[in-house]
C-alpha cells in the first residue's frame, strides 16, 4: 500500500477517535497526525496500522492500540517541557508522540534488546533519533539519572504500583499505570503524587489490557 493511501486511512482514524470523544484536544490531534502509526509496525502489519486494536510486534509484544494510547495521553495531560519516562518503550510510538507533547527529550525504557534495537530503529527513521533517549533495563526500577519527572507513563500490567516509578516522580506529578491480574486485565490507574514523603492519590478510570510488566518490583519472568 503507498505511503499517502496509509495516511489517507490513518487521517480516517484518527477524525473518528476525534468523534467518539477518545481524542479530545486540539494537542493530541495533532501529535497523532504527526506520528502515524504505521511508521513503527513491522512491514507486513503496515496495512493495518489504521485498525483501533492491537498488533502484533517482535519478542511477542504488541503495540497498543489508538484508542487506548489516545485515552492514556488525554489522562496524562501533558505540556511542553515537561520531563517524561515511559516505562515499556515497545516499538517506540508511544515515545515518538510523548515527544511531539512535550517536546523536549523523552526517556524511555525497555527490558527487551531486540524491541530496543526495533524501537532505535523505527525513530530514527521517523526523524525522532536524538529526541527520544531507548535505555535497555529494568523499568519497575525507573531511570533515576533523569528523575524526578512530571509524568511517568507505564505501557504494561503491574501487580502492584513499582515504589522506585513513585519514589522518581514529582510532587504534583502523575503516573499513569495498568495494575491488575498477569495477563490481559488490569485497571487503568492515575496516580497523583502529593507529598515528598510518597503519599499518593489514585483515580481508577476502569478495565485496560495490557501484556505484563516484568521486572524486579513487577511480574516475575
Amino acid at each position: 500500500m503507498e505511503e499517502n493511501e496509509l495516511y489517507r486511512k490513518w487521517m480516517r482514524l484518527v477524525e473518528n477517535l476525534e468523534r467518539e470523544g477518545i481524542i479530545k484536544s486540539e494537542k493530541v490531534k495533532r501529535a497523532f497526525l504527526r506520528v502515524p502509526r504505521y511508521k513503527f509496525v513491522p512491514e507486513r502489519y503496515k496495512e493495518y496500522a489504521h485498525v483501533d486494536e492491537p498488533l502484533p510486534i517482535p519478542a511477542g509484544q504488541t503495540i497498543s492500540a489508538p484508542h487506548m494510547v489516545a485515552i492514556m495521553f488525554e489522562l496524562a495531560e501533558l505540556e511542553e517541557g515537561m520531563n517524561v519516562l515511559e516505562v515499556g518503550t515497545g516499538s517506540g510510538w508511544n515515545a515518538a508522540l510523548i515527544y511531539e507533547l512535550v517536546k523536549r527529550d523523552v526517556y524511555t525504557i525497555e527490558r527487551i534488546p531486540e524491541l530496543v534495537e526495533f524501537a532505535r530503529r523505527n525513530l530514527e527513521r521517523a526523524g525522532y533519533k536524538n529526541k527520544v533517549h531507548v535505555i535497555l533495563g529494568d523499568g519497575t526500577k525507573g531511570f533515576p539519572p533523569k528523575a524526578p519527572y512530571d509524568r511517568i507513563i507505564v505501557t504494561a500490567g503491574a501487580p502492584k504500583i513499582p515504589e522506585p516509578l513513585i519514589e522518581q516522580l514529582k510532587v504534583g506529578g502523575k503516573m499513569l499505570i495498568p495494575v491488575g491480574s498477569y495477563h490481559l486485565w488490569q485497571e487503568l490507574l492515575e496516580v497523583i503524587k502529593i507529598s515528598e514523603d510518597n503519599k499518593i492519590k489514585i483515580k481508577n478510570h476502569g478495565g485496560v489490557a495490557f501484556v505484563p510488566l516484568v521486572g524486579e518490583y513487577g511480574w516475575r519472568e
